[in-house]
């Protein structure tokens, strides 16, 4: 069963009782939902919901990935598909899909998104795409394991980092309380 615009607002509202602050920020997330906005489909360029992993090791530090079209280390994540029942599975799908890091030698550290983050997306003129926004549901996952054959189509290369590493301060500081 698909992800749903019900299971997204749930997800959403839950989130925002754990960290009503950052409401302001997701505003664009909740108009489109009131709005009736598919999010789960990428072609809504207005802004759609994709799903992160935070996946950390015994010794705390987290996984990262090049990303090869946009050339920068990130955390594993990307678009829902419509097998993904729940904003976690996807999260978990893109893990495994990106590092070869079997779904059973990862643990989700909660149900609820550590983060979630509203970004701009610059245009693809090859996917015929325009610039648009990513609502990502991050996730925060731990294992013991080692990471596995790389999707190479969108992935180059893969590196166990110190927490402090993450780039967005926001998810920094609620990855690094979570690892404590």
């Amino acid at each position: 069963m698909a992800i749903t615009a019900d299971h997204i607002r749930e997800t959403l509202d839950a989130y925002l009782e754990a960290y009503p602050d950052d409401k302001p920020s997701l505003a664009p997330v909740l108009e489109l939902l009131d709005a009736e906005a598919d999010l789960t489909t990428r072609k809504e360029f207005r802004g759609h919901a994709t799903a992160g992993a935070i996946l950390a090791d015994p010794a705390g530090r987290v996984l990262h990935i090049r990303h090869r079209a946009l050339e920068r280390w990130l955390l594993p994540g990307g678009h829902l598909e419509p097998d993904d029942a729940r904003l976690l599975d996807a999260a978990q799908r893109e893990l495994t899909e990106e590092t070869g890091i079997p779904a059973s030698a990862v643990v989700p550290a909660g149900m609820l998104p550590v983060h979630i983050d509203v970004h701009p997306i610059p245009a693809n003129d090859a996917k015929g795409e325009p610039a648009h926004r990513h609502f990502d549901f991050r996730y925060l996952f731990r294992t013991a394991a080692e990471v596995g054959e790389l999707q190479l189509e969108e992935v180059t290369a893969a590196a166990w980092r110190d927490a402090d590493d993450i780039a967005d301060g926001v998810l920094r500081h609620r990855v690094k309380g979570a690892l404590r």
